[in-house]
């Protein structure tokens, strides 16, 4: 699969590009092109320099307008730039005209998101997903892969072979994305009895956007070494622990993190991944409260979850980076209504979140603040689930000795 991995030789250098609609404000598209440029970072390339439009809704032909087009064509020649990203997800024809006016590679969020799956996929479970992923990308655009048949045969006469070519390769496509879900189906097996095996213990699943400290979480939870970095999607395969805390033994997974705009293609891909979301008895959702959209992350990770199990289950709200939380203090004539930048944590505890009472609790995993109250909480709630399953059991934990390995 090169066509979706970015060369390693050399770090590239990338303009990013983005549009103002009525849906997005010039606010909300600055912090989208922020977190294209993060993932840029991820996958290894430099974002040197934003675009952005002011229009309705995408262009059909070459999302941005003519006019814009050809400004970022100017700038990516004079500065030798070899990489544009556009922030949402290009059609086949989009992609083919953009590419023919600036002759550089062009990439869209999706297409960037797949690229990153693909470098940190580990085990055979993430990389079939992830393969899986990137030819359901592939089959739709199809006809811009095969451009380069147009300019060698060109002409009058000469369509024939590449449309010929063409379905041969949507054919030998769609033979690879059936097979890939027959290895998913045997993988998903083999794992359902895995999960079996691990007896009747609570389940505890960490959830939430990506890059808010889960994996570092789940670290000092289980006393682990789950790879954990200031990186986006630093955990793609479900990493399960057995975790006691004052004699109580459960299970703890860290799942992959979320995102805005996630693809299509990743998500229908990955739902297997997160069966240890559907079956845990208890979701732990870390938020990063220091993050300026902490609450757009929120509702993201939210919709994400009922997208994967519409059932209602017991929530624990864990905002994390207490240390990171930044405010501007108002000045006393400011008369302007107070925002997430200018209050303070104490405030912002006195909001909405007061309503969530026991079931949210404000930490920093980094620096190890309120661990130990964290941990008194995941005592009560899987000792409550526990004795709900077994009123009979006394706390006998030593029949639950399970090896997960």
């Amino acid at each position: 699969m090169k066509e979706f991995i970015i060369s390693e030789a050399q770090t590239e250098k990338a303009v990013l590009v983005g549009l103002v609609t009525p849906q997005q404000n010039e606010q909300k598209v600055k912090e989208y092109l922020d977190e294209l440029a993060f993932l840029a970072d991820t996958a290894g390339v430099e974002a040197v320099k934003s675009f952005t439009q002011k229009l309705d809704g995408p262009n059909s032909v070459t999302f941005v307008g003519a006019g814009k087009l050809q400004e970022i064509k100017a700038y990516v020649e004079e500065n030798e730039i070899g990489l544009v990203i556009f922030d949402d997800e290009l059609s086949a024809k989009q992609l083919r005209n953009i590419e023919k006016e600036l002759q550089v590679k062009i990439l869209d969020r999706t297409n960037l998101i797949l690229d990153i799956f693909a470098r940190r996929a580990q085990t055979a479970h993430a990389k079939t997903q992830v393969e899986l992923a990137q030819y359901r990308y592939m089959l739709p655009r199809l006809t811009r892969l095969w451009t380069h048949l147009e300019r060698q045969r060109g002409g009058v006469g000469m369509r024939g072979p590449g449309e010929t070519q063409l379905e041969t390769d949507r054919r030998l496509i769609m033979d690879k994305i059936a097979r890939l879900k027959r290895e998913l189906v045997d993988i998903d097996k083999q794992k359902s009895v895995q999960r079996k095996n691990r007896g009747k213990l609570v389940r505890v699943a960490l959830v939430g956007y990506t890059n808010v400290g889960k994996s570092t979480l789940m670290n000092l939870l289980s006393k682990s070494d789950v790879f954990a970095e200031n990186k986006l999607f630093a955990t793609l395969d479900t990493t399960v622990r057995k975790v006691i805390i004052e004699n109580l033994p459960f299970l703890l997974s860290d799942t992959v993190g979320f995102i805005r705009k996630l693809p299509t293609e990743l998500v229908e891909s990955f739902k297997s991944t997160l069966d240890e979301v559907r079956e845990a008895d208890l979701l732990v959702h870390v938020v990063d409260i220091s993050h300026p959209s902490f609450e757009e992350q929120i509702e993201v990770v939210n919709k994400t979850l009922s997208e994967i199990d519409d059932r209602e289950k017991p929530m624990i709200m864990v905002f994390n980076k207490v240390d990171a939380f930044t405010f501007v203090p108002k000045e006393e004539d400011d008369l302007t209504p107070r925002t997430r930048e200018n209050i303070n944590l104490d405030e912002l505890k006195q909001t909405w979140m007061a309503k969530l009472q026991d079931n949210c609790i404000f930490i920093s995993a980094k620096e190890r603040t309120n661990i130990e109250a964290l941990k008194a909480l995941l005592y009560e709630r899987v000792k409550q689930i526990h004795t709900t399953r077994f009123p009979y059991n006394d706390f006998l934990f030593q029949h639950y000795e399970e090896d997960l390995e």
